[in-house]
């Protein structure tokens, strides 16, 4: 299938050289979109390697599927990098993954086609999921919360201090919003304090995606099974765009670096010198400044790289 958005992949010669090590070996696209990393990473792997690469979009999935059809390296699997533990077990590939990648939340394509529902810069449908034949639409999960929960989402995932005037707005229109345009006027109009060169609908078009998409679940769902899928000396690689799944990525990396095990209670009765660090931090890398003067989206962009160290007896 061919699609008229464009997707300029950020960071790619950083991430796949971030993952890279044994060209023979099994490597994960986590979030192939339109396969930029994939295609990249391909390009340096053996005939005998291969990727398996993750996406909710049925759109990003037929872009794959035809590159899969003339290159038998690369697997296709619908459905979000959650479920990986689950793919990779299947496969009896637990522990001996060589390279993870990701490029976390909306594809360019996706924010480009308006059909899709995700900007407030031009109308369409109040959509906004990354799979269009899965759960609820925008306009659907709106109608069916209350003023509250849609106010703390619109405070907790946008970030956004004007909330509770946003929700309220929202929930006393007289009519069911149902589309992007409706959404953004409405944001727009109720919010008090426009922020220079920003949207005023930004924050709030940013929380309720999340919401729809349970984006920030998946990631807190995807970085351990990540590591476990990791073979030790395996290497992910994470780029983040907005400061909520930057701060997961991060957080998560430092608690591997410390040798801090999840389930482990907070108050555990246990000295900082009896842990082992479960993984090394290889870096923090942001796009050049020439990539951000061709591709002002990746201004915003994050990579994150961890190596998973072998756990000690």
């Amino acid at each position: 299938m061919s699609s008229p958005f464009v997707h300029q992949t950020v960071l790619l010669e950083e991430t796949v050289q971030a993952v890279l090590g044994a060209t023979d070996g099994v490597y994960i696209d986590a979030t192939f979109g339109r396969g930029g990393h994939s295609r990249e990473l391909l390009s340096r792997l053996s005939p005998i390697a291969t990727l398996i690469a993750f996406d909710k979009d049925p759109e990003a999935i037929a872009c794959g599927q035809a590159m899969a059809g003339a290159d038998p390296r690369l697997v296709m699997v619908h459905g979000s990098f959650a479920d990986l533990a689950a793919v990779v077990e299947a496969r009896g590939l637990t522990g001996r993954i060589d390279g993870i990648m990701a490029d976390l939340g909306v594809s360019s394509p996706q924010l480009d086609d308006a059909s899709r529902g995700f900007s407030f810069m031009s109308d369409g449908p109040l959509d906004m999921r990354m799979n269009p034949q899965a759960g609820l639409s925008a306009a659907q999960w709106i109608a069916s919360v209350g003023e509250q929960e849609l106010a703390d989402v619109i405070y907790q995932y946008g970030e956004e201090r004007h909330s509770r005037r946003i929700a309220r707005a929202i929930k006393q229109s007289p009519e069911p919003l149902q589309t992007t345009r409706q959404l953004a006027e409405l944001v727009a109009a109720a919010h008090p304090a426009w922020e220079r060169h920003k949207h005023p609908a930004t924050r709030t078009f940013q929380a309720i995606r999340i919401a729809v998409n349970h984006e920030l679940d998946d990631v807190a769902a995807f970085l351990p099974d990540a590591m476990s899928a990791l073979k030790p000396g395996g290497k992910l690689a994470v780029i983040s765009f907005h400061s909520l799944e930057d701060r997961l990525v991060k957080q998560f990396f430092r608690r591997l670096v410390k040798g801090e095990a999840d389930d482990l209670p907070r108050d555990f009765p246990i000295r900082v010198a009896d842990f082992q660090p479960l993984a090394k931090l290889l870096g923090k890398i942001d796009p050049p400044r020439d990539e951000i003067m061709q591709n002002p989206r990746a201004r915003s962009a994050h990579l994150r790289v961890a190596l998973k160290l072998e756990a000690q007896s």
